[in-house]
């Protein structure tokens, strides 16, 4: 059995079924029956889906014998190159990272569709992909370079960007400067009084914000499509979306902590997430879930298990994630998968 030559029985096994396109391998190892190893040396048989006996043709049915040895099918799925999330890559997936030129790193969303223009576009969060902008702040401007990777994981404009800033909704912090014309120049007058005998410091004219924020989402434009792939990485397609539901099993592809898998613990949480120097916002309606999520897999697309689209990463902490409504979302952007 330890002399057996695997990749002879590999290419005889080809010739003599129609597995040229379910077969991946085959190796030693033990046989299963119904789960349980059975600690019998077996020939393990890799396919990429197994089917019912009722289902295959004569053709395509594995002996129970190879080289007076008993083999074992096992589904192990397509086997891929496994790509790294913080490498340049071109197509870029969904679950790499990249961001705005100006910011550390966050994780690519999805490919996404203009509903108006069909043209196809890169979805993940305004943080990831316009610097925290309210849209007069100067974080951020359309056309901003986007790049993948991120700049945290060596991303550079010269030679990773991969696309522009195309649109976003805007994010409103707690405190945010005014933007009526009477009280800037007060703040100028006051901040020209001050630098005659304080030079060093400076007054900042704030205002309570009014505005609660909704989404998180942001919108770039690839310089051509051919350098995106819609196949989320390790998940691969999306199927639609889901309503999301309190226990709903959901999973995620991100940049910094990958294939992560948790549930649904809250829907409609209205709360203040810090967002940038001790500066907050207020977030209304809302989703919870169980912890799923690190710093740079901010914009990961959340799924249930058989990829219908339910949320948009934006926030969390040790002991708990936040999404965005992905209805919200492809409504707010006039987007769709």
């Amino acid at each position: 059995m330890a002399t057996l030559d695997t990749a002879r029985v590999f290419q005889e096994l080809l010739k003599i079924t129609n597995y040229d396109n379910n077969l991946v391998g085959v190796g030693l190892g033990h046989k299963y029956i119904r789960g349980s190893n059975t600690g019998k040396k077996s020939l393990s048989i890799l396919v990429k889906k197994k089917y019912p006996k009722a289902e295959l043709n004569r053709g395509q049915v594995i002996p129970l014998r190879l080289d007076d040895t008993p083999t074992d099918v096992i589904e192990v799925g397509e086997i891929k190159l496994q790509k790294d999330r913080r490498e340049f890559c071109r197509p870029a997936q969904p679950g790499m990272s990249l961001g705005h030129f100006k910011i550390s790193a966050g994780t690519f969303g999805a490919v996404v569709k203009d509903k108006t223009t069909g043209e196809l576009l890169i979805l993940s969060n305004n943080h990831v992909l316009a610097n925290i902008t309210n849209g007069y702040d100067g974080r951020a401007n359309i056309g901003d370079p986007i790049i993948q990777p991120g700049v945290y994981d060596g991303g550079k404009v010269a030679d990773c960007t991969i696309g522009h800033l195309h649109r976003f909704v805007p994010l409103y912090r707690e405190k945010t400067a005014p933007h009526c014309k009477i009280a800037r120049a007060f703040e100028s007058i006051l901040n020209k009084c001050i630098r005659i005998f304080r030079p060093e410091y400076q007054v900042q004219v704030l205002r309570d914000s009014e505005t609660p924020n909704q989404l998180d989402c942001a919108l770039a434009k690839p310089l051509t499509p051919e350098l995106i792939s819609p196949d989320i990485l390790e998940f691969g397609f999306i199927n639609g979306i889901a309503e999301p539901r309190l226990g709903l099993a959901i999973k995620k592809s991100g940049r910094t902590t990958g294939l992560t898998y948790g549930q649904i613990v809250a829907t409609n949480v209205t709360f203040k997430v810090s967002m940038n120097n001790q500066e907050y916002g207020l977030f209304t309606d809302q989703i919870l879930t169980t912890p799923m999520s690190m710093p740079g897999d901010s914009g990961s697309l959340v799924l249930t298990e058989d990829n219908f689209a339910v949320g948009l990463l934006f926030a969390g902490s040790e002991q708990a994630t936040m999404l965005n409504n992905i209805e919200y979302v492809l409504d707010r952007l006039n987007i769709t998968f």
